[in-house]
């Protein structure tokens, strides 16, 4: 079996997050549930809703730090599927990468416009006040930024710092380049096999807890 092309493989956040220990989906699979809510499918959103929806808030609560805006910002994300289905172009990227690269880009939306909106109402930089979770909701949370961070720990120092620039700092790969001084190719390298061995621990971690 000829080895996958470096080109195809996990290249986004969600890929890497949406890695199982079972058989995978294939891409085409994915690209024909758009086609079908781009048609109008109520049940192809809900199919894709139900296999990305705990992917797209984990990620928003990686990024927000807050449950309640990370509920509202995982339904946006959503609905946003919905209105632009039709637009989604497979030369662009994959479907996973396309639906969390716009969960990222909400939430960093979100924290822009809490900041500007809190400087402008309070003239300072303090943080928002905490919003309670119940004791149940606190340790799904917990347990979510657990495995992630564990599965970050496999990580070079390097290549866990590229990533989190690049994915919840929402920097560019050239903007990464810039802040680190190092060139385009070392930053998109360190990317590249930093999301492999994500991969292989979040399979692995999946499985176990699949098991369990």
């Amino acid at each position: 079996m000829s080895k996958e092309p470096e080109s195809k493989r996990a290249a986004t956040l969600g890929d890497v997050l949406y890695a199982k220990s079972k058989a995978p989906v294939l891409e085409h699979g994915w690209a024909a549930l758009v086609e079908s809510i781009a048609a109008g499918d109520q049940l192809a959103l809900h199919a894709l809703y139900d296999r990305t929806h705990r992917l797209v808030f984990t990620l928003i609560m990686r990024i927000t730090a807050n449950r309640e805006m990370a509920e509202e910002l995982t339904v946006d994300v959503f609905h946003n599927v919905w209105q632009r289905a039709a637009r989604y172009d497979a030369a662009n990227g994959t479907v996973l990468g396309w639906i969390m690269n716009q969960a990222r880009s909400r939430a960093i939306d979100r924290l822009r416009f809490e900041s500007r909106k809190k400087r402008s109402l309070c003239g300072d930089m303090e943080l928002l006040p905490e919003i309670p979770v119940d004791p149940h909701d606190e340790l799904e949370m917990r347990e979510q930024a657990e495995t992630l961070q564990i599965a970050l720990k496999a990580l070079t120092p390097d290549e866990r710092q590229a990533i989190e620039m690049t994915f919840f700092a929402g920097l560019t790969h050239a903007e990464a380049a810039v802040r680190l001084n190092q060139p385009l190719g070392t930053i998109k390298t360190r990317i590249r096999s930093g999301l492999h061995k994500l991969r292989q621990r979040l399979t692995s971690e999946a499985g176990n807890h699949e098991y369990a």
